[in-house]
């Protein structure tokens, strides 16, 4: 059976590398994923597949056959802003610079190939708008407008009950490094706050005394953070990080506000919580300890993903066909972050990685460089793996069993 869906996936290679392509060339930020969509509607259509519904602006889904076992495919639609890459988007700057062009290239032809085939069962291949944690004035105006609840795309599905009867989920993301595949990784979860330090304006020359100063209040809370930092658990891999955004509005004045954004990051979804509560009340003591004030602005990002291990294997065993165990990175902790961390909340899922790019992810130099590791093996370990899932009961049980 393998080697004639290697067979069949081979005959749709010059398909798949020409559809990533256009999608590269084609980069848009979250819920603006307009001509993408329409993209890709384009392409399933050649193959008779239409969508089955859609949602948020620029989400969509298709499915093929029915009833049980029902297995979720994802595949993210945004690009991200990437200052100076040749392929930008003149508008935004949005770029494919995380290789969500290739994520989705190879889910789409995954059902397009399980399309071609008789199974008995359901796949679902959701086409999620949004993962990235960016172009946030234009996500908030959509939350005022109710157009959507949440920044990211599949928390606003998971919220929609748009994943109900699903069994488990398969995602893939591309990676770096010198690793060929990545296999049951981990995701941490993050918080957002955006820390607004309240001073009073006064002529920084004649009469700073006369000031409260929201740069030295900062400074103080600054100081707090680093010795907040000596208590984080090294076992939850915790990050603080951040940037001024405002600092002041004229050099001849004592800064009357200051506005700082950071991200509070965590494998441990519990420390997250913690430490967001520690944070504010550092700025607010600080804020009051000289004579100031501070109002935060907090918003859940992701919460941490949790892969599923039996659903992991299942994965691992279809790489193997490509890769080697010595080019498999196991078991990663990543401090890195995405919203299908919110669905391993409630489903069983895993991502696994794959290579076969150049650059840096999110810089300006990446690109794809090997369309066989990148595009094409890919995607045949996504239609082996449905397979497995759906023809051998005692592994989805595993997979279910784990979850519960």
């Amino acid at each position: 059976m393998n080697t004639i869906l290697n067979e069949k996936i081979d005959d749709y290679r010059n398909e798949i590398i020409e559809f990533s392509n256009k999608l590269f060339n084609t980069p848009e930020l979250g819920y603006k994923e307009f001509n993408t969509k329409k993209i890709i509607k384009e392409e399933l259509e050649k193959y008779g597949i239409h969508v089955e519904k859609e949602y948020l602006e620029t989400g969509f889904q298709v499915s093929l056959g029915n009833g049980k076992p029902h297995i979720g495919l994802i595949a993210e639609l945004d690009a991200i802003p990437t200052l100076n890459h040749p392929n930008a988007n003149k508008i935004d700057n949005a770029a494919h610079s995380c290789g969500h062009n290739t994520q989705v290239a190879i889910m789409t032809y995954a059902i397009i190939v399980l399309n071609d085939l008789e199974f008995n069962g359901k796949v679902t291949l959701f086409y999620t708008p949004a993962e990235e944690y960016t172009d946030l004035d234009y996500r908030n105006k959509l939350i005022k407008e109710n157009k959507i609840k949440y920044i990211g795309g599949k928390t606003n599905m998971l919220e929609m009950g748009l994943f109900e009867g699903i069994d488990c989920f398969i995602h893939l993301h591309g990676m770096g490094g010198k690793y060929e595949f990545g296999y049951n990784s981990s995701l941490a979860g993050f918080i957002y706050k955006k820390i607004t330090f309240i001073g009073k304006a006064s002529h920084a020359g004649v009469s700073p005394n006369e000031g409260i100063n929201a740069l030295n209040i900062f400074t103080l809370f600054n100081s707090g953070l680093g010795m907040l930092r000596e208590t984080l658990v090294e076992g939850n891999m915790t990050r603080i990080h951040g940037i001024i955004t405002k600092g002041g509005d004229s050099i001849n004045s004592v800064p009357e506000k200051v506005v700082y954004e950071c991200y509070i990051r965590s494998l441990n979804y519990e420390a997250l919580n913690d430490i967001s509560e520690k944070l504010d009340t550092l700025a607010i003591h600080c804020g009051k300890s000289l004579g100031g004030d501070a109002k935060i602005e907090t918003k859940e990002g992701y919460k941490p993903l949790v892969p599923n291990k039996h659903l992991s294997d299942v994965i691992y065993n279809n790489i193997l066909h490509f890769s080697s165990e010595e080019k498999i990175i196991k078991n990663e902790r990543s401090i890195a972050s995405g919203d299908v961390g919110d669905i391993s909340m409630h489903y069983p899922i895993t991502q696994f990685g794959y290579s076969g790019f150049k650059g840096s992810f999110h810089g300006k130099d990446f690109m794809i460089e090997d369309y066989d590791k990148g595009l094409i093996q890919p995607t045949k370990i996504v239609v082996m793996s449905v397979i497995d899932l759906i023809n051998n009961k005692e592994i989805l049980q595993g997979v279910l069993d784990e979850k519960n």
